[in-house]
Formats: C-alpha cells, structure tokens, sequence
C-alpha cells in the first residue's frame, strides 16, 4: 500500500540527517509482518531479489529494457554515478553508522549505506539521479511490525525531471505492485 510521505518524513530515521537534498519520490507498506527484531530478514530478502529473473515476468521485461535502453544511452556510465558524478553518502555518516554493519550487498546496482536495527539504506547514482533506498522497520499498530520502504532521489538536472516523470506510472501501476505482490509471497515462504 502507498503512504503518504508524512509517514516516512515523521520518524525518526537517520537517513534524514543524510539527505537534507533529498525528496521523498516514494512511500510504501510492506506486506512483511513480524516481530521487533525482524528488519534483517526483510534486508537479506530485498538484497538477494532479483527482479529480472524472479517473480513477475512483466517486471523483469521491464527491467531488462531498463538496463538495455540505460546502455544504450549512456544513462548507467560509471563516470554518471557514485564517486564520479556524484560523492557517495558513506562520505556523510557519522563514525558510529561508517563504523557500524552496511547490510548486505544487493542484486540490484545499489551500494549499501548502513543498517540498524530499524533501518537499512542503500544508494545508486546514474546520469538521472541520486537515490536511496530506504528499509524501516515500524510498529504496525497492533503489537506487531512491518517492513516500510521509502525511495529518495536528487534528480540530475532536466534529464533526471524528465527520467523520474517518464517512469512514475510504471513504478506506480506496475512495478511496484507486482514486486511487492512477489516480496509477500517470499516472506511467507520463508517461514
């Protein structure tokens, strides 16, 4: 279900410190319902999906064109992304998140940032944007918890508007729905 970016900005993250640059392009409830101490198994299950090669056949085609039209116009460029383009947020964590446990390293081109016990974050820089991935683990209101993924982004200049504007209904409609529709069925099979 997407939230209101209220539901992201009131609490207390510290990504916020991070990415005062930042806008909140996305919002979503997971359907992964646990306990307290849950945040890591819902890390491991994001970071080892893959989402062109499992789950939906209609999002891996759509990432499979992502890829191929990034490499065709040059979008995904080592030189458009982190530590060219862009500094990394490594370089802005305070020495307890820097010193501290980064999470696992996705499938997905993200690097990741840090992870808490109620947070994970990872970044992905191209010639569109700088964006962040953002994992929490909230109460759910009824003495369980669930996973809530943000997705903050810097566009790059009239590229990154255009990029972010042209991708919102399929995110919106397709992708995230069927990905998320995936990620319940995984953590329910995990037991």
């Amino acid at each position: 279900m997407q939230l209101p970016d209220s539901a992201h900005l009131a609490l207390p993250w510290r990504i916020h410190a991070l990415t005062p640059d930042f806008a909140v392009e996305d919002v979503w409830a997971l359907p992964t319902p646990g306990g307290p101490n849950d945040l890591a198994a819902l890390v491991e299950l994001i970071a080892t999906g893959d989402p062109e090669r499992e789950g939906s056949k209609v999002v891996g085609a759509l990432f499979a064109l992502r890829w191929k039209l990034g490499a065709l116009l040059g979008l995904d460029d080592r030189s458009g992304g982190l530590g060219e383009r862009v500094p990394t947020l490594r370089d802005r964590l305070p020495e307890d998140l820097r010193e501290g446990p980064a999470g696992p390293q996705p499938a997905l081109p993200f690097q990741p940032l840090y992870l808490t016990h109620d947070e994970w974050a990872a970044e992905i820089a191209n010639r569109t944007m700088h964006g962040i991935l953002h994992l929490g683990w909230v109460p759910d209101g009824r003495g369980a918890y669930r996973g809530q993924m943000a997705v903050l982004v810097k566009r790059n200049g009239r590229l990154g508007a255009a990029y972010m504007a042209a991708i919102k209904p399929f995110r919106h409609l397709v992708v995230y729905p069927l990905m998320l529709r995936d990620l319940e069925r995984r953590w329910r099979a995990r037991g």
